[in-house]
């Protein structure tokens, strides 16, 4: 595994959470890989829903102790760009209890460089440093499956 970040850093002025990382699999594969139901379940929570793979398409994640999480799709541009804004288990998608997760493929070679940038924790009605260190610790570990996931079925 050949990792850009070793782990996902935290913007408080921006109120950001962004890791980026080398896969050596193709853009194609790690699409699969982040919008796929059976997929995303084997990198990302327990359980993934996405019966809607459009701007709009609204599904869920699920998180085995935490609940399902309601997703939207706000960008869906293959292979390049998957973004969706996801919430709180249990409600709908406002500003204070959501964030947007856009992910950006960048080829190299046969490899894909993965960044992902989580934002708008500064809106949450929960303590947005807070949140944005469980999350920072939650794309090391999450984005670290996801490369053993892709790099160990190549």
């Amino acid at each position: 595994m050949a990792s850009v970040d070793p782990q996902a850093t935290i913007d408080t002025e921006r109120y950001q959470v962004t890791r980026t990382v080398h896969i050596h699999a193709t853009p194609e594969r790690v699409w699969d890989a982040l919008t796929r139901d059976d997929l995303i379940a084997q990198w990302f929570g327990s359980t993934a829903d996405l019966p809607d793979l459009r701007v709009g398409g609204a599904g869920t994640f699920g998180f085995e102790g935490y609940g399902e999480f309601p997703v939207r799709i706000e960008e869906y541009d293959e292979p390049v760009v998957f973004a969706f804004t996801w919430g709180s288990p249990g409600e709908p998608l406002r500003a204070d209890n959501s964030t947007l997760v856009r992910f950006t493929l960048v080829a190299d070679g046969d490899a894909t460089l993965l960044t992902v940038v989580e934002s708008g924790f500064d809106l949450l009605a929960r303590d947005p440093l807070v949140a944005m260190e469980n999350n920072r610790g939650g794309w090391t570990a999450e984005l670290d499956e996801l490369v053993t996931l892709l790099e160990g079925a190549a």
